[in-house]
């Protein structure tokens, strides 16, 4: 979050199926901190939540583009 102080992260959706949650979201901000390149970047990605019974998330897979987000985070 230091690296991205105008950070905007947004819910693009969120779906279940077979008990499965899937976050999808978008993430934005420019690389100003310290030692920022002052370049923005733009990306999406999406999480996929497995719940245990108490409603509490037991597993996390995350995933999003790394090079998409590399290649404007150095501003190409």
């Amino acid at each position: 979050m230091e690296a991205f102080p105008d950070i905007e992260l947004t819910m693009d959706s969120l779906t279940v199926e077979s008990g499965n949650y899937r976050y999808y979201w978008t993430f934005k901000g420019t690389n100003t901190g310290p030692g920022g390149t002052g370049n923005k970047v733009d990306f999406n990605g999406f999480e996929e939540w497995t719940m245990n019974d108490q409603g509490l998330i037991k597993k996390l897979i995350g995933t999003y583009d790394a090079e998409e987000y590399q290649r404007q985070l150095e501003g190409k």
